[in-house]
């Protein structure tokens, strides 16, 4: 039971790097006061709720309008380890952002154990696709379409830079402009090995297809478009390190990225980054766009 299983850790101590609400024991006041806020800017903003992009049954996103029409696009995708969280606890983030002249998204998408992360990973994509085509209607700039994520939303904003949009949906290879990842996971091996497995249910076959540690292209293949990513100094060793591995893997392909640690920040504190104009990570996502 105590054999090491992952970076010479035990099990017991693998499951304490991953369990982030353990490490962190005020999270909930974390989304008390996100689910507060976000319903102050769903009521004080221009939304269109629960537009679907799929046939799931949470394959829908909640879309804040731009001041003006032809506004670059930051869509977040939510957390809470593939199986918990709503997009409805990050609306609030999209007021900074209509100040600094975006339109915002968030996007929801069936979770476990009801459907795999390879499904999940499909569905984002398929979201993405969607909000492409839909960009003249919603008033957005199809060629300045940026992604982001927090935790397992960072995993899966990372899959879909990671897509040939050419090759599987026909659309341009550049449909995001840039990728930002929040405290990501980027290999899901030490997941099958932890307290998630039992939840998540991954096999070889989808931590090999679905880790982007496994699935970066050379860019003497296919030259990815932007991607940053950001982690807290107060996050647990683990997500930390994941960062690093994936950042030098990254490099080693030839692509190129911006990273951040953040002194102070934990898994939670960090995502209030986010609504702050004046934030490092704010300013990174938003040059996304350029």
């Amino acid at each position: 039971m105590n054999d090491v299983t992952w970076r010479g850790w035990d099990k017991a101590e693998l499951d304490r790097q991953l369990n982030q609400r353990q490490h962190t024991p005020e999270h909930s006041q974390h989304f008390s006061r996100w689910a507060a806020e976000s319903a102050v800017a769903r009521e004080e903003l221009a939304v269109r709720r629960d537009l679907a992009y799929g046939k799931g049954p949470l394959q829908k996103l909640d879309y804040f309008l731009p001041s003006e029409a032809g506004a670059p696009l930051l869509a977040f995708i939510h957390g809470g380890y593939w199986q918990s969280l709503d997009k409805g606890d990050f609306s609030f983030p999209a007021s900074a952002f209509k100040e600094a002249g975006f339109a915002y998204a968030s996007i929801n998408y069936d979770m476990a154990p009801h459907v795999s992360i390879p499904e999940m990973v499909k569905q984002i994509r398929d979201a993405v696709a969607w909000l492409h085509e839909h960009a003249e209607e919603l008033q957005f700039d199809p060629d300045r379409l940026v992604l982001a994520g927090h935790s397992a939303g960072g995993h899966l904003a990372v899959m879909a830079l990671l897509t040939d949009w050419q090759a599987d949906y026909g659309l341009p290879p550049d449909t995001l402009k840039g990728v930002g990842s929040i405290s990501g996971l980027y290999d899901l091996a030490p997941l099958a090995q932890s307290y998630q497995q039992p939840i998540l249910q991954l096999d070889e076959a989808a931590v090999q297809a679905a880790s982007p540690q496994y699935n970066i292209p050379p860019a003497s293949v296919r030259r990815l478009p932007k991607l940053f990513m950001a982690v807290g100094r107060a996050e647990t060793e683990e997500f930390q390190q994941q960062q690093r591995d994936f950042a030098q893997a990254w490099k080693a392909a030839g692509q190129t990225s911006e990273t951040l640690e953040l002194p102070g920040r934990n898994h939670f504190s960090i995502v209030d980054s986010l609504a702050d104009s004046r934030h490092a990570v704010f300013r990174a996502l938003c040059r996304l766009a350029d």
